[in-house]
């Protein structure tokens, strides 16, 4: 197993294609990265392209073929494996000049690592034989970060045989993905966003990889991606109940990210980290309770020692104070940076036209859109040629893409098969059925606007990676939508691999000269805001229901508030003047809920 600790950083899932090939650029230098499993297509892809580039030998495998999504997904996940290997094994061969990789693998170390400390005294050393020694010692150190995977319970889909009768369900979408990570060689860890999957997580109980050994080691981890304390304990207990140990749980901010926005009901990212730095050990010991249980009931050696559990955080983080921060005051073991690795080409896949647009974003050009067919909001860029693709369409008087993956299929309004809402069928009858029922031209409007908001994400996710895997692909399918989250916004230009490291340790900077908030009031910022938009769609019909929620919601923002001005002299323990202009944001922002509120009664 990869070691997890040299870095104090990962780098999260970045859409389908954009950190896909991301183990392949950045596990050399020991940073953890995760890749996803969504389109099966798109690793079958980079199979092909990394088994040309690296004299591996490739014998594609067929959507005809069976079983053919898991199998795919194990050769592409073997074939990093091996090019990861054969890295590292390069790396180590190489000499301590100032511009080799194995130079720079130890240069981007945090300065509180032992392995750091080590190299330096390399450095320093000037006896030639104890020098060389010192270089060997290092050599034999070097590990490759953690090549993690995600499964997005949610992208589940049955599928059917060519007669179109309903596959079994273990060739759904999600469990085929959870089946060919488990039948690979990665000794690494399977994400679960996006919530619970009860068909999902059934069916890891039949892979003794994520079962203890003699020895009480994994083969594989689990890590939940969650929202809050709650969300953590409730999957946790469910999958520990099957004896199934949650390695890590991986907290990320409810708006303030990239991609799909899970809301939470207005509990802010501090007091959630808050509460588990609280409740942290008393859940580790509870769910190792239920798990020996679960694992004395199957006949498995129950392990004496308490498993690790790691707790991560990811979603807006920008700084190398806020970093720091968040590792010292709340106790955690890594935080994620996701976004401003768009901006580095050395560790992520971005076409040239979409880097350009990215590294000159600002605030304007980053909203949080309806585009997903999911119909969960979605962090998106402005302007993209799949936006363009779209709209283009639209003018042709041909809305809806053609649907060719079929990955987020989920209505079931107009056919017997689930249709994606951004697809051309589904829109062509949503529209006919809005112009059969709808007489008044306003609302008709509005409803129509509503379908033809809906983008491709299953070509627009993955096509900046397919430009480079695929060179001859039609220009007509090469639009990319590309999901940053709103902290872009602080990130202008391109960056090399090791100036965005050094910008989370405190060595380098790479934000702009826009003023930044910090990532609590962001947050915060864009909660107040979701909060006002439910508010005004709902005022006019709203239900007693619907008026508890929106009034719990604002009652956790408040506190969430106030328990930031609490934490105001240890977020900035020696900069008065920030500390004074935080509290007057979060003045601000509460302020404009009290004045909501007024306006509502």
């Amino acid at each position: 197993m990869a070691q997890d600790t040299l870095h104090t950083f990962h780098i999260p899932v970045m859409g389908l294609a954009f950190s896909i090939d991301t183990p392949l650029k950045v596990a050399r230098f020991g940073i953890a990265s995760a890749l996803s499993l969504a389109d099966d297509a798109l690793l079958e892809q980079m199979r092909a392209y990394y088994s040309r580039k690296y004299d591996l030998p490739y014998q594609p495998i067929a959507p005809k073929d069976d079983d053919y999504r898991a199998r795919r997904i194990t050769a592409c996940l073997n074939m990093v494996q091996e090019v990861v290997q054969l890295q590292m094994q390069k790396l180590r061969d190489e000499a301590f000049t100032p511009a080799s990789e194995l130079t720079n693998y130890f240069e981007m170390l945090p300065d509180t690592a032992t392995l750091k400390a080590r190299y330096n005294q390399m450095r320093h050393t000037s006896a030639q034989p104890e020098k060389l020694q010192l270089q060997q010692e290092l050599r034999a150190a070097l590990v490759p970060g953690s090549i993690d995977v995600n499964i997005m319970t949610k992208l589940d889909k049955t599928n059917y045989d060519q007669h179109g009768k309903p596959l079994p369900q273990e060739f759904s979408d999600a469990t085929a993905a959870l089946r060919g990570f488990a039948n690979s060689n990665l000794h690494a860890s399977v994400i679960f966003s996006a919530g619970m999957n009860m068909r999902l997580f059934g069916s890891m109980e039949q892979y003794p990889c994520f079962l203890p050994n003699a020895a009480g080691v994994f083969e594989k981890k689990i890590i939940l991606k969650v929202s809050d304390y709650r969300s953590a304990m409730v999957q946790g207990k469910v999958l520990a109940k099957k004896g199934l140990w949650v390695s890590e749980f991986r907290v990320e901010s409810g708006l303030n990210c990239g991609g799909h926005a899970f809301a939470t009901d207005g509990y802010l990212l501090g007091p959630i980290l808050e509460e588990f730095k609280q409740n942290r050990e008393a859940l580790r010991l509870e769910l190792y309770s239920i798990w020996c249980s679960a694992l004395a009931s199957k006949g498995i050696h129950v392990p004496v020692d308490i498993p690790g559990q790691r707790v991560t955080v990811q979603g807006g983080i920008g700084t190398a104070q806020e970093h720091r921060f968040l590792l010292q005051h709340y106790g955690l073991d890594a935080t994620g940076w996701g976004t401003p690795f768009l901006l580095v080409p050395e560790a992520t896949t971005v076409d040239g036209a979409t880097l350009l647009q990215l590294a000159a974003a600002r605030e304007d050009d980053l909203y949080l859109s309806p585009i997903s067919p999911l119909g969960v909001p979605f962090n998106a860029l402005r302007n993209t040629s799949g936006e363009r693709l779209k709209n283009a369409r639209i003018g042709q008087g041909k809305p809806g893409s053609p649907c060719i993956k079929k990955h987020l299929v989920s209505d079931m309004e107009f056919t017997e098969q689930p249709l994606c809402t951004a697809s051309r069928q589904y829109q062509r009858r949503k529209l006919e059925q809005l112009r059969a029922t709808h007489s008044d031209a306003a609302t008709y409007l509005a409803e129509e606007a509503k379908v033809l908001a809906k983008e491709c994400l299953c070509d627009g996710l993955a096509n900046a990676a397919t430009q480079v895997f695929i060179a001859s692909k039609k220009a007509a399918t090469r639009a990319v939508t590309v999901c940053p989250g709103p902290n872009l916004a602080y990130f202008s230009g391109v960056f090399k691999l090791r100036e965005m490291v050094d910008h989370i340790y405190g060595r380098f900077n790479a934000l702009n000269t826009t003023y930044r908030p910090h990532m609590f009031v962001n947050e915060l910022r864009m909660y107040v805001a979701y909060w006002t938009k439910k508010r005004e769609d709902e005022l006019l019909l709203l239900s007693d229901r619907q008026y508890k929620y929106l009034q719990n919601f604002r009652e956790s923002l408040l506190k969430g508030i106030q328990y930031y001005r609490q934490q105001l002299p240890a977020l900035y323990k020696d900069d008065v003047a920030r500390q004074v202009m935080t509290l007057k944001e979060l003045l601000e922002a509460e302020q404009d809920l009290q004045l909501a509120e007024v306006t509502a009664s």
